[in-house]
C-alpha cells in the first residue's frame, strides 16, 4: 500500500542503508510489487518512504515495459543549469491544457508545474552493494530528482510552491472530459 499524506514519513528526511542484506532486499521486493500495481496513476517511480520504510532507496520504471532500476543512498553530485517539465501521462492526452505537469502516487489527484534539471549525474549502489555513478537527462533525470526529494523529505507539491507554481487537480466535468481546477491555498 502507497501511503498517503500527510503520514510524516514522507516529509521526514530517510536513513542511508548501511548493507544489503535479506531485510533490504525484502523492502526492495516489497517496493517492486507496490509500483507494479499502482493503478491510476501507473507510477513511473517509488521511494521507500511511500511504502512507510524509512531507507534511502528507490525504484524506477519509465515505462510499463521497462525494467525496474533500483537505487541505493543515491546522491545527485551534478545538476545541469537547464530546466525542463515534464509531460503528463499518455492516458491524460484528452486534457485540452496540454501543459507539462508532475505528480505523486503519495499525493492523490495532485498535480503541478515544476521545472526541474533537464540532467543530472548520481551516485548510487545497486542491489548487489556495487557503487555506480550515471548521468541521466530527460524524464529520466525528472524522475530520480523526485525519488531523491522523497528520501530528503521533500514533496513535489513543496517544490511546486518553492517556484511560486500552482497546483491542480483532474475533475470530470458534465460531459464526463476531464478538465484541470486550480487547487486553491
Amino acid at each position: 500500500m502507497i501511503v498517503q499524506t500527510p503520514n510524516p514519513v514522507l516529509t521526514t528526511p530517510s536513513r542511508p542503508v548501511g548493507r544489503v542484506d535479506k531485510k533490504v532486499l525484502s523492502v526492495i521486493k516489497q517496493m517492486k510489487n507496490t509500483l507494479v500495481a499502482a493503478n491510476h496513476p501507473k507510477g513511473v517511480g517509488l521511494a521507500a518512504p511511500q511504502i512507510g520504510v524509512p531507507l534511502c532507496i528507490f525504484i524506477t520504471r519509465p515505462r510499463e515495459d521497462a525494467k525496474i532500476d533500483v537505487f541505493i543512498n543515491p546522491e545527485i553530485t551534478w545538476t545541469s543549469e537547464e530546466k525542463s517539465e515534464i509531460k503528463r501521462e499518455e492516458k491524460d492526452k484528452s486534457l485540452k491544457d496540454e501543459k507539462k505537469l508532475e505528480g505523486c502516487l503519495s499525493i492523490n489527484n495532485v498535480w503541478g508545474h515544476l521545472k526541474r534539471a533537464s540532467r543530472v549525474k548520481m551516485k548510487y549502489m545497486d542491489i548487489k552493494g556495487k557503487t555506480h555513478e550515471k548521468d541521466f537527462s530527460g524524464f529520466m533525470a525528472t524522475i530520480v530528482q523526485h525519488e531523491t526529494d522523497h528520501l530528503r523529505g521533500v514533496l513535489f507539491t513543496q517544490r511546486v510552491l518553492e517556484q511560486k507554481e500552482k497546483l491542480y487537480r483532474i475533475e470530470e466535468d458534465e460531459k464526463g472530459q476531464e478538465k484541470l481546477v486550480e487547487i486553491e491555498l
